[in-house]
């Protein structure tokens, strides 16, 4: 009985990889063994990196209402805890939206917390 042949299946695999791989600097885009395990790390960082961005955005949205709110004399804190007691739930990414393009209406809100 003749050996049976993988020769499909390998390259079938291997071209998915390489695939996958397109674009990577030098021979990690053209070599198997170099393409699998750059591809591996490159997996894991998009897995991690993509639960870091939603803490990264909400930093960015703080900031944003910290400095906003240091213009109007008050801290992010009070400003924060006043919102909860004025009962007005507006989530940070909101508030940061406000805090950079309608100046208006975050003056309004902050001069709610105040009273």
């Amino acid at each position: 009985m003749a050996k049976a042949s993988h020769s499909v299946a390998t390259r079938k695999r291997k071209k998915k990889v390489l695939k996958a791989a397109k674009g990577y600097w030098g021979d990690h885009s053209t070599q198997y063994q170099q393409a699998q395990r750059v591809l591996a790390h490159a997996l894991e960082y998009a897995y991690r990196d993509r639960h870091n961005k939603k803490r990264e955005f909400r930093s960015l949205w703080i900031a944003r209402i910290n400095a906003a709110c240091r213009q109007e004399g008050i801290s992010y804190s009070v400003f924060m805890d006043g919102l909860k007691k004025s009962k007005i739930a507006l989530d940070r990414k909101i508030l940061a939206d406000l805090a950079v393009r309608d100046n208006l209406a975050f003056k309004k809100l902050v001069e709610t917390v105040k009273k």
